[in-house]
């Protein structure tokens, strides 16, 4: 199914001459959330129809958020030289500080120079603390909202969309979001052609806008087993995801999320004798091969986001309880029930 958008992607014509629009997806070394960073990254990758760049503030490690390290293909600074134009579309997923300046300054000059500029969950906030949003119509992980309308009452904060744009900036919910989103742009970029036949490839059954935010909220339950696993330290444990070059970088970022959210373990790429590898579409993961004391190796992950996710969350709730499991999908902004899996 092709996109439904109320408030559709319009994006302008390449710039500097380019055959494909460039796209800078961008990460903060310190801490960036894992899959508002792969996602976006591998499914435009996967589409081909544009040139994606990742993009960090630092040479080195990206320590990614809840789980997984990576490298970027670039700096901020070598990616300036290299593009003296800037990109055609930046994406910007959530990250730890999202009042970095230099990450704040950065995406504004990318705006600035006519880049569409993507918030990928709470990403947001970065657009937002980046003063892109005044006089917008915007959205946010449910989580956020309420507090995005208090600091920032000039923006029109949208529920029940899982992705709103308006002019060069675009902005979505919470994590799940980021595969509907990246085929949305693959529309705009290309056509729904194009963006359904990417869709069936990655086996998505839709990307429209249409969801219910007031699904979505930390129950007294919820917060109980947060606490109750949190607190239990000593049954805490590591998930190994075992990857190799052509993993699917995102289904292994659903699958490391939803693990690394339940207050009992963190996931963590593993192999056996490679400190890194590349996945399908060329990012650069490094790996562990240390012992743990407690780990668990789960069934390989689907090949469809989809059905990652309720795999993934189906094994949580065997391997914990429902209640963990439920706690991970509100997290993810994802709608789940156990009752509806296989």
């Amino acid at each position: 199914m092709a996109s439904d958008q109320l408030f559709p992607i319009q994006l302008p014509a390449p710039r500097a001459q380019r055959e494909k629009p460039l796209v800078a997806v961008l990460a903060d070394n310190a801490g960036t959330e894992t899959t508002d960073f792969m996602v976006p990254y591998g499914v435009l990758r996967a589409s081909n129809v544009v040139d994606a760049v990742t993009v960090s503030t630092g040479p080195g490690t990206v320590q990614l958020h809840p789980a997984l390290k990576v490298r970027a293909d670039q700096t901020i600074e070598q990616f300036d030289r290299a593009h003296a134009a800037g990109a055609d579309i930046v994406i910007v997923p959530a990250m730890h500080h999202p009042d970095n300046p230099e990450v704040l300054a950065w995406v504004r000059q990318q705006y600035d120079a006519g880049a569409t500029i993507v918030g990928i969950c709470d990403g947001v906030w970065i657009l937002a603390k980046a003063g892109l949003l005044e006089q917008k119509v915007a959205t946010g992980h449910w989580y956020s909202l309420d507090r995005l309308a208090r600091q920032y009452p000039d923006t029109t904060w949208i529920r029940d969309h899982r992705y709103v744009a308006d002019g060069q900036v675009v902005t979505t919910t919470g994590v799940s979001a980021s595969v509907p989103v990246s085929l949305a742009l693959v529309e705009a970029i290309a056509d729904s052609a194009e963006a359904v036949a990417l869709a069936e490839r990655l086996g998505v059954t839709d990307f429209g806008t249409a969801h219910e935010t007031a699904a979505f909220q930390l129950s007294t339950a919820d917060k109980a087993r947060a606490a109750a696993n949190w607190l239990s330290f000593w049954r805490r444990e590591h998930i190994d995801l075992p990857v190799a070059d052509d993993v699917n970088e995102i289904t292994l970022a659903l699958a490391a999320d939803a693990w690394s959210r339940t207050f009992r373990s963190t996931a963590r790429a593993t192999h056996a004798d490679a400190t890194t590898i590349r996945s399908r579409h060329g990012l650069v993961i490094e790996t562990d091969n240390s012992r743990a004391t407690r780990s668990h190796t789960p069934a390989p992950t689907a090949h469809s986001p989809e059905q990652t996710l309720n795999q993934t969350l189906t094994a949580i709730a065997e391997r914990y309880d429902v209640r963990t499991a439920e706690l991970v999908a509100v997290q993810l902004e994802y709608p789940w029930d156990i009752s509806q899996q296989e």
